[in-house]
């Protein structure tokens, strides 16, 4: 059923949201098939774009090409990740939202299978589709693989995907789990519940913000599960690249503020001076290997953490007031670092049995 562009009259079931900046070339590669495999005749799903100041013609494009199957929001600005999405949402009037990444191809069911399961599990807020790789689908794909996980020391992985290595998917992670948290490739949501807990916090514009938001799902008595018989497939990096030194910045940044904002008190500093010793090991890697511009970005990272964290304290404070568990799942109690570097563990079962 054709959505009205104009104004959505009365609250649907579901909002497919995808925030775009610069995207032309994804939006004609796969936008058509998110039209195709998430609209219904009942008209209880809307498929938004929320164009973040694109200068490529890209918001153009989309209204003259789906100007009845999907809704564009024009944010003027490019307002990063987290804020654009918190921005377009306040323009959302949906039970669930799918927060989509505009290089992401979806499959038949893909969305009805979400939405199904959180419909019979009202005890979960969120969940994630299985996510492989565009480029080589036989391979879980890098930013979600089959849900995602943290070691004690803040660094994320996922079942299915070891720092850089990623398993071959031969049907190894069917199982409906709980995970540490959902890509934000594809995150499925309860709207009501991602306002209530304040939604993606702007201050990281990019990278980790999803982490961030699930770990403090969780610590509020939030449930997030990976649903394996979904899947989609991501083609990764398309904003930025996996050796862009400002992806680097926000990584290592980001990362020590959501640790800060999030861990228990009893365990912060000695997690942060554990952090400190292996940031610039990672510095010294880099730089040994010639990448100045990355080894520069963990250096700049700290700083700004450093300089920032106070700014984050009030946040802390409430998360801790607010906090009703600790004994999170998806948290491997160990290194992942020296698990994978000194101990061989190269694959998922060998940190989870």
């Amino acid at each position: 059923m054709p959505i009205d562009q104009q104004m959505i009259k009365t609250p649907l079931k579901t909002a497919v949201v995808i925030l775009n900046w610069n995207g032309l070339s994804l939006l004609k590669q796969w936008l058509g098939t998110v039209v195709d495999y998430s609209l219904n005749k009942e008209g209880t799903v809307e498929v938004v774009l929320a164009d973040n100041g694109s200068t490529d013609g890209s918001l153009d494009y989309v209204k003259e090409t789906y100007p009845t199957t999907v809704r564009c929001i024009d944010l003027q600005h490019n307002h990063g990740f987290a804020e654009g999405y918190n921005l377009a949402l306040t323009q959302v009037d949906a039970e669930y939202v799918v927060l989509l990444n505009s290089d992401v191809e979806v499959t038949p069911g893909w969305l009805d299978t979400l939405i199904d399961y959180l419909d019979r599990h009202p005890e979960v807020v969120g969940c994630q589709p299985k996510i492989r790789a565009l480029k080589q689908p036989e391979l879980f794909e890098h930013a979600g693989a089959a849900g995602g996980y943290i070691d004690w020391l803040g660094y994320p992985f996922c079942r299915g995907r070891v720092m850089n290595d990623v398993e071959v998917d031969t049907g190894q992670y069917e199982a409906v789990v709980d995970v540490f948290w959902a890509t934000g490739a594809c995150l499925c949501i309860r709207l009501d519940t991602f306002r209530e807990v304040g939604g993606l916090d702007a201050r990281f514009f990019a990278h980790m913000e999803e982490i961030d938001l699930c770990w403090r799902l969780w610590l509020r008595g939030y449930r997030l599960v990976c649903v394996p018989q979904s899947t989609v497939f991501h083609l990764g990096g398309a904003t930025l690249s996996k050796s862009n030194p400002r992806k680097t910045f926000l990584n290592f940044r980001n990362n020590l503020l959501m640790i800060y904002k999030n861990r228990s008190t009893a365990s912060l500093w000695t997690v942060m001076l554990i952090r400190g010793v292996m940031d610039y090991l990672s510095a010294l890697v880099f730089l040994l290997s010639g990448k100045t511009g990355d080894a520069l970005a963990v250096v700049k990272a700290r700083v700004a953490f450093w300089q920032l964290r106070g700014r984050f304290k009030t946040q802390r404070l409430e998360n801790l007031r607010l906090a009703k568990r600790r004994d999170i799942p998806g948290v491997y109690k160990g290194s992942l670092v020296l698990g994978y570097y000194l101990l061989g563990k190269k694959r998922f079962p060998d940190f989870f049995r």
